[in-house]
């Protein structure tokens, strides 16, 4: 059983040596960090596309516009929800992942029925398959564009909607490697407060080093994936009242200073799966590193869960299940979601106060 459990965390963890990130995309990095990526924004009245602007070259615009054509008479794009597929283009990489989404204008009192107008926005760059990583990031990111798009002479092409679409892949997918590359070795801690639900505070930084770790701490959380979404937000108030538990990263020096920081086996482990990444330039690697590890982390919550019912009527059941957490790593960020998911059930948390005594004796004794 044991075995098994360790060979599954392995696999989680060499993502990098055998996904086909590296084989897709790896080409496209070197000493550089950004890879060719593109933009191009159309203005939809009806069943025509008018183009209002793109960074691809002359001879591969005319190719998009035939590929959203022909996904708009099917259908295929619906307002406010990004679509995400590969087109092959005259440009260097001849195909790539390609987002498109269909921003519809507010239909006015005039024209009610109105239907379909609008702006569609691609952004090309990668493969399908890392772009689909980053969905919910360029899904919000287009709707950001919302408060620019009031006008189809849009007057604001230059100093607006122009700077704003080639800062899309900046903006929505480089985050997390530039928070790996800011703490390096430290990002353990940013994964533990991830899971713990510890308060990061960050301070003497530019506004977006401060959004970046703040986007990485709630792309690696487990929030909003529990079965509890109740229990997750009471687990989280209980710990902010605790103001000596917030993880403080202190950018006035580089690197920063991290201060309450605190960390277990389960995420130091995946430290060099980071670092490997980050080396390589390769967002869309880390960003699935990234997922594996929350994936693994809710895999043993549940393992948890069953060996805490078993426990319930069998002692070997609950040495299994002190084994299990000395085996996992991260025994303390189980029991502490165990035991707030289990708050009202008496037999489940005697249980768990008598794993926890387990674990701290253990811990005492290796000290």
């Amino acid at each position: 059983m044991f075995t098994s459990q360790t060979s599954s965390f392995q696999d989680s963890i060499d993502v990098e040596e055998r996904d086909d990130f590296d084989s897709e995309e790896i080409a496209g990095y070197s000493q550089k960090i950004q890879l060719n990526c593109y933009y191009t924004i159309y203005l939809y009245q009806g069943t025509s596309l008018t183009l209002i602007d793109s960074s691809l070259p002359l001879e591969a615009e005319p190719e998009l516009r035939t590929y959203i054509s022909r996904r708009l008479s099917k259908g295929a794009l619906l307002g406010g929800m990004g679509n995400i597929a590969t087109v092959e283009l005259s440009i260097p990489e001849q195909a790539v992942g390609c987002y498109c989404c269909l921003l519809e204008q507010e239909r006015s009192p005039e024209q009610p029925d109105a239907d379909g107008n609008g702006y569609v926005i691609c952004f090309m760059g990668g493969s399908e398959k890392g772009l689909n990583l980053f969905r919910l990031e360029l899904d919000k990111y287009v709707q950001g564009l919302h408060s620019s798009l009031q006008t189809p002479e849009l007057q604001n092409l230059e100093t607006e909607v122009r700077p704003y679409l080639s800062r899309w892949y900046e903006e929505s997918v480089m985050h997390i490697y530039r928070v790996v590359q800011l703490v390096q070795s430290n990002i353990s801690f940013l994964l533990h407060a991830a899971l713990s639900h510890t308060h990061v505070d960050i301070i003497n930084s530019d506004e977006r080093t401060k959004a970046d770790v703040l986007r990485f701490i709630k792309a690696a959380s487990l929030q909003g994936l529990s079965q509890q979404d109740t229990t997750t937000a009471s687990l989280c108030k209980a710990i902010s009242e605790d103001t000596h538990s917030d993880l403080t990263i202190d950018c006035s020096a580089s690197p920063p200073t991290l201060t309450n920081t605190v960390s277990n086996r389960f995420c130091d482990d995946w430290i060099q799966a980071f670092l490997n990444a980050a080396e390589r330039c390769n967002p869309f690697l880390l960003r699935q590193i990234l997922e594996n590890f929350k994936l693994k982390a809710i895999q043993d919550m549940n393992s948890l869960k069953r060996f805490v019912r078993q426990a319930e009527m069998s002692h070997y059941a609950l040495f299994r299940c002190y084994q299990f957490l000395q085996g996992c790593g991260n025994g303390d960020v189980l029991l502490q979601n165990a035991r707030a998911e289990h708050s009202d059930l008496p037999e489940a948390c005697s249980i768990i106060t008598v794993l926890e005594e387990f674990l701290r004796d253990q811990s005492q004794a290796q000290a």
